[in-house]
């Protein structure tokens, strides 16, 4: 097992598995009266969201969420601990995706119970030998005050974390095979004057990944520690390797025991009680020969709950432990949503990170939309200068556009700037601007898939539909579009163009059978768009995949032709020319 004092001095990060709010808020609020200056659950992998919001004292913050511990281990680096929360049959697997995933990590919780036996002793065997402290299955984990809170060890309640003084070091180990009953042994010695050096749940279950006797060396080892605490169960053999422990002098400080399950010696079969492993099948396995057995070796043994408090009150004490100051935990509220964009502050209205005043003093409208887009500045001048140039190729396509000519209809009508407006954006779809994130999805599967060209033209032509960011009415081979030119100069000014690649290479297949169907203007933003984010922005491809997902790729074209569109209503404001009629000759009337 995992040296105390190691944890106290480093005490790492968490990955949690499956989804518990109150067990995971109530680590966050021990992390943030111990002082710590982040949350020990960097991430939880879950696949109901991106992010999972909690509170950091008495403001919000959000964890973020991954489908797989690889997924994770991709995006956090290294990870220490595994809090796993997961069901008993779902514990075995994603323990073992976790250390394959973190090979180096200190060890984990498992809290489920009803983890099958045969999956518990191989938890076990695989990762004793690995030196791995993997506690439970069937218990709360593990807490050392100021440290580490691994589980709901200790209460789920930030009150009960203040009150039992969590977050101070003391001099008690408390373990317990039950986790309701350790959190009652934390208040007794909290509320005789004591704290705990460490409490270890090690669970109920009959193969515990660590056991009573991995727990008991642990406290031995401990320099903070001067007595154990221990309560255990009717059932097994292990107060019997307790014993041999001490008796060999591998544990010499002081212990203080309660051995439950007394009654279930008045029936005349054996009686499971509620943990699977407390179930006496001899005499040697009951409480009272586990009492008898502990006595001769030298532990208090108490014989009662009222004989056990008294027996930790009797413990000597050490400095009274400090009080943290918990004031800001009171009254906190959950927010309706959450918003990483924007916020007042002191210095007025911030927008993704600064305040617009210096967005204006930055002078960069382009810079400002692009950090908009991607929730953050982009780390290349490049993106900017791309997003700019398509901002300005794409303002305005003339008036005779779906978008256009519907905003210019209903501004006719005598309707406002936003109906009108609202009108030309709704025409935006499939066959009309909103290919960007087709074209994007299409160019990304291809790549990623390894898809061939030859099979990606093959596969659209057997399912007869069109390929998104492919075919141009007025321009052709021969005629090729300005746009379309202008846009390519930026594959010259990157180190690898994927993407783009594959586009031209779709291109020249679908062009070579009609000369209208090469790469338009939607395909290419598209391409070019993929190349840059992940070249210049490094952006992964679980990363691209969420923002084609989001419809990133078309706000490429709906910001700058949303400029269009105003400008159609306020030239028609500006013309006056009345209610707009097609003519009788313009219309086929069937």
């Amino acid at each position: 097992m995992r040296n105390i004092s190691s944890i106290r001095q480093n005490p790492g990060k968490i990955l949690a598995f499956g989804n518990y709010t109150a067990g995971y808020q109530t680590i966050l609020d021990f992390d943030y009266l111990c002082g710590k200056d982040a949350p020990s659950i960097a991430g939880i992998v879950t696949v109901s969201a991106k992010f999972q919001k909690f509170f950091w004292g008495n403001r919000e913050v959000l964890i973020p969420c991954f489908p797989t511990a690889e997924k994770a281990k991709a995006s956090l680096g290294s990870i220490e601990w595994m809090l796993n929360i997961n069901s008993g049959r779902r514990a075995f697997q994603s323990t073992v995706s976790f250390f394959d995933a973190f090979p180096d990590a200190l060890g984990g919780h498992i809290f489920a119970e009803d983890v099958p036996e045969i999956h518990a002793l191989e938890l076990y065997k695989r990762y004793q030998k690995q030196n791995k402290t993997l506690i439970g299955p069937a218990g709360v984990g593990l807490l050392v005050p100021g440290a580490l809170k691994l589980g709901v060890v200790g209460g789920v309640d930030w009150r009960q974390l203040e009150k039992n003084h969590l977050m101070t070091a003391g001099n008690v180990a408390v373990l317990s095979a039950s986790g309701g009953m350790i959190n009652e042994i934390i208040t007794i010695v909290a509320t005789t004057g004591h704290a705990i050096s460490f409490a270890l749940c090690f669970g109920g279950d009959r193969f515990p990944s660590t056991t009573p006797r991995d727990a008991f060396l642990a406290a031995e080892a401990d320099e903070a520690t001067s007595h154990i605490v221990y309560y255990g169960e009717l059932g097994g053999q292990d107060e019997y390797e307790l014993v041999e422990l001490i008796t060999s002098g591998k544990v010499t400080k002081p212990v203080v025991a309660y051995i439950a399950g007394v009654i279930g010696e008045g029936f005349d079969q054996p009686v499971q009680f509620g943990h699977a492993k407390a179930l006496a099948n001899n005499k040697s396995e009951t409480a009272s020969a586990k009492r008898r057995a502990l006595a001769e070796a030298g532990v208090k043994v108490a014989n009662s709950m009222t004989d056990f408090s008294k027996a930790i009150k009797d413990i000597p004490q050490n400095e009274k432990p400090e009080s943290v100051d918990a004031t800001s935990l009171v009254g906190r509220k959950a927010s309706l949503f959450s918003s990483t964009i924007s916020k007042e502050s002191s210095e007025g209205y911030e927008f993704v990170g600064a305040p617009l005043q210096q967005w204006a003093d930055e002078g960069d409208i382009a810079l400002q939309i692009t950090s908009a887009l991607l929730g953050k500045r982009p780390a290349s001048q490049k993106t900017t200068e791309f997003i700019r140039t398509v901002f300005l190729l794409s303002v305005d396509h003339g008036p005779q556009v779906s978008g256009a000519l519907n905003t210019i209809v209903t501004a006719r009508a005598g309707k406002g700037l936003v109906d009108s407006l609202a009108a030309g954006l709704l025409t935006i779809g499939p066959r009309f601007g909103g290919a960007v994130s087709d074209a994007a999805r299409e160019w990304f599967e291809g790549v990623t898939e390894a898809k061939t060209p030859e099979e990606h033209v093959e596969s659209y032509a057997k399912a007869k539909k069109y390929i998104g960011g492919i075919g141009h009415k007025k321009y052709r081979l021969g005629l090729p579009d300005p746009r379309t030119a202008r846009l390519a100069g930026f594959v010259d000014e990157l180190p690898s163009h994927r993407y783009y690649d594959y586009a031209k290479a779709i291109e020249a297949i679908t062009s070579s059978k009609k000369g209208s169907l090469i790469l338009n203007v939607d395909g290419t933003i598209a391409a070019l768009m993929l190349d840059i984010l992940e070249q210049e922005e490094k952006l992964t491809e679980d990363e691209l995949r969420q923002l084609i997902d989001a419809d990133f790729f078309n706000a490429l074209f709906v910001i700058p032709r949303t400029v269009g569109f105003v400008a159609h209503y306020l030239d028609q404001k500006r013309l006056d020319e009345g209610l707009f009629r097609l003519p009788n000759d313009d219309v086929h009337l069937a």
